[in-house]
């Protein structure tokens, strides 16, 4: 298992160079010299260029980003933002948490309100919870998250005046936040559980658990889902890598100062160390949760720790025959 890691490990860097490479070139390509935002308007031209040199900008694309990287391996230093002069590590981490509660409450809801859903389709199959079920996780899929955070502000927060519309102060604030991320998530986990529920309560097991005598509730819970969690697991972790970096309009609309606010403003802004820094950061955490997935099979299915352990045992064997020549 240790060597799994370390190889997912060693998979993830040139995954993570290659998303640096790709941004740091859409935005060196882009219209705009950063020295002249930050002086404004008003500036000379010699100062200006007095400061672009000094930033580094008129140096080739090839030793910008080499600095850029080599900053990051060697001091985990994302630059100086352009803005606020401040180093970007300092406020990626103070942003963090905030998106990741946001993404980890949404989640939370999604898997609730999605696996109770799917299961209870499953097994209920072309019943009308099975058709009211599949029709609304559609209507979550096809729902723009901003335009479903836009009618809940209208409901909740101006009409009903039950929820406030912005800020993030108290648990109330994360309320119509959740809803608005956890509606699209739980309508597709709502549909990989059904699917793949549907799937496993025809394999002869199940037919022989409920030929025991166990009860259905034991055969669904203990036999049934255990065994189809492998893709409904799968969706939960893309679904919260997702969220992690799909939360910009919702931070944007409930005013969330979050990863994806400071991204988007700092895309604004043109501010380039604080754009390579927000989503280089997105793709390291979106890498880990990926790892951590992986990880969670080997628990989940045993047939996987059991293919781990005869690849180590037939490794042994292989060195024991070498060395008995």
């Amino acid at each position: 298992m240790v060597k799994y890691i370390f190889k997912r490990l060693l998979q993830m860097i040139p995954v993570l160079l290659g998303v640096t490479l790709i941004v740091f070139t859409l935005m060196y390509i882009t219209p705009g010299n950063p020295a002249k935002m930050i002086l404004g308007d008003n500036a000379t031209q010699e100062a200006v260029e007095e400061l672009t040199e000094e930033m580094g900008l008129n140096d080739p694309f090839v030793v910008q980003f080499g600095r850029y990287v080599t900053g990051i391996v060697t001091r985990f230093d994302f630059g100086t933002s352009y803005v606020t002069r401040q180093p970007i590590v300092n406020e990626l981490l103070d942003r963090f948490p905030k998106t990741a509660l946001l993404a980890a409450l949404s989640v939370s809801l999604s898997v609730i309100i999605g696996v109770t859903c799917g299961i209870i389709a499953a097994t209920k199959q072309y019943s009308i919870f099975d058709n009211l079920a599949t029709t609304v996780s559609l209507v979550g899929v096809s729902m723009p998250s901003f335009w479903l955070a836009l009618m809940l502000c209208l409901m909740f927060a101006v009409n009903l005046q039950w929820f406030p519309v912005s800020g993030s102060y108290g648990w109330q604030y994360w309320v119509l936040p959740t809803i608005t991320l956890g509606t699209g998530g739980a309508a597709n986990i709502m549909r990989m559980t059904r699917s793949s529920m549907l799937e496993v309560i025809r394999m002869d097991y199940i037919r022989t658990a409920r030929a025991k005598g166990q009860s259905e509730r034991l055969v669904i819970i203990k036999h049934a889902l255990k065994n189809a969690l492998i893709p409904i697991v799968t969706v939960i972790g893309i679904q919260f890598g997702n969220l992690l970096g799909g939360s910009v309009l919702v931070e944007s609309v409930f005013a969330i100062s979050g990863l994806g606010k400071y991204g988007v403003d700092a895309i604004q802004q043109r501010d380039l160390p604080a754009v390579l820094g927000s989503v280089l950061f997105l793709a390291i955490t979106f890498s880990f949760v990926n790892l951590l997935i992986d990880i969670l099979y080997n628990f989940i299915d045993p047939r996987i720790h059991a293919q781990l352990g005869m690849s180590k045992r037939r490794k042994l064997k292989v060195k024991e025959a070498v060395a008995n020549g």
